[in-house]
């Protein structure tokens, strides 16, 4: 049986047992889950020994919608989850600033090494996302303890939702600024993508609250979770707004107007589990070898430049809001971990400026890697300076 001839179905259980053997490796060498399956991608895929069938990994578009939209709508309910509301000023204050100041450090130096104002503007957006799940997993698996770790669990919930919006204004510039119309319109469709988005998500929240609310706490809602979720992220997509941003509008509007909340945002955590397998092993598959000769420098100076924005923009705001010296001087290390958002990031840019697809895709995808390779580890190495690791 030839690659060109393998149904779907033997590829998806051969995914899913490939992402079964990367949790178990994950697990016993402590390496995030997510650099392996990204690495299987590679292998596997045209950049490497080309095991999968080209038409297999046109259904990447369908699984980044789905695994987003789902991602989105968890991060909504951490942008309004209890866990944060003790500490919220200095959070909100402390996650903007890793989130803005990167983007303003990426911005700037890759303008001046490429020239490419679109660029520069599409690097600095995808610059803002981190990863929660591999900041978290390092805090439970040594068991921190601390103000550090305690206000990082906050940061690592808010940080990608101010993420999503900046990232979702600067794609608004940088596809106005890549076409001949630059004109009103262009700018009203902008703020239709970030302010459309918010207001679909809360209008879909509102009838999805009084549902999941009917529930008592423990009954099954997985179908009905699913359901409005996806709804959300298509109509998003039929009225051309930001599908994250309505998605964690929509996961906000739940966790503050439905009466059981637990249960709905645990099952489609749960859910989400097998597509999130699917779009790391695609995303992998997608990277586009022949785009990173000329991305050698920038990715060099789009990673030093995203690691020194992470560390000063925390240390900066955690000043502001008046944080205790621990938190400001060994906060911002523990931001560095980078994963599926900004590949999804990066594939919105694709979708809007076709031009820039594959290179873009490729330093996202090379650069996440080496983030989620190294990130756990210096996350790790500043709880342990700050005495909350043994």
């Amino acid at each position: 049986m030839s690659v060109e001839t393998m149904p779907d179905l033997l590829i998806l259980g051969l995914v899913f047992l490939t992402g079964w053997i990367a949790h178990v490796i994950s697990s016993r060498a402590h390496i995030p889950r997510v650099t392996i399956l990204l690495t299987i991608g590679v292998i596997s895929g045209p950049a490497g020994l080309d095991l999968v069938p080209e038409e297999f990994i046109q259904h990447f578009s369908t699984v980044t919608h789905l695994a987003l939209a789902m991602i989105g709508f968890l991060l909504g309910e951490s942008f309004v989850g209890r866990d944060i509301m003790a500490e919220r000023r200095q959070i909100l204050f402390i996650s903007f600033g890793a989130a803005f100041i990167p983007a303003l450090f990426v911005f700037f130096v890759v303008l001046l090494v490429s020239s490419n104002l679109i660029l520069a503007l599409v690097l600095a957006g995808i610059a803002t996302a981190t990863d929660p799940a591999a900041t978290v997993d390092v805090i439970r698996e040594f068991k921190a303890q601390g103000p550090v770790s305690r206000v990082l669990k906050g940061v690592v919930a808010v940080d990608d939702a101010w993420g999503i919006i900046i990232f979702s204004l600067l794609l608004v510039a940088a596809t106005a600024l890549s076409g001949n119309d630059t004109s009103i319109s262009e700018i009203v469709h902008g703020f239709w993508d970030v302010f459309g988005a918010l207001l679909l998500g809360g209008l879909i929240g509102i009838p999805m609250s009084v549902v999941i609310g009917r529930h008592q706490s423990g009954e099954p809602s997985i179908v009905e979770a699913m359901g409005f979720v996806f709804i959300c992220g298509g109509c998003a997509l039929y009225f051309d707004v930001s599908y994250l941003l309505a998605c964690m509008m929509l996961g906000a509007t739940v966790a503050l107007k439905a009466k059981h909340v637990e249960r709905p945002f645990h099952e489609i955590e749960t859910a989400s589990d097998p597509f999130l397998i699917i779009f790391f092993i695609l995303s992998g598959m997608s990277l586009e070898l022949s785009a990173s000769d000329s991305l050698s420098v920038i990715g060099c100076v789009y990673v030093a430049a995203r690691s020194i924005g992470k560390i000063i923009g925390a240390k900066v705001f955690a000043r502001l809001a008046n944080s205790s010296s621990q938190v400001s001087q060994y906060l911002g290390g523990c931001l560095l971990p980078q994963a599926g958002v900004a590949i999804g990031m990066a594939l919105l840019v694709g979708e809007k400026l076709p031009e820039f697809s594959d290179s873009v895709l490729t330093l996202a995808v090379s650069t996440t890697v080496l983030f989620e390779l190294f990130g756990p580890f210096i996350t790790r190495w500043n709880l342990y300076r700050a005495g909350e690791i043994q």
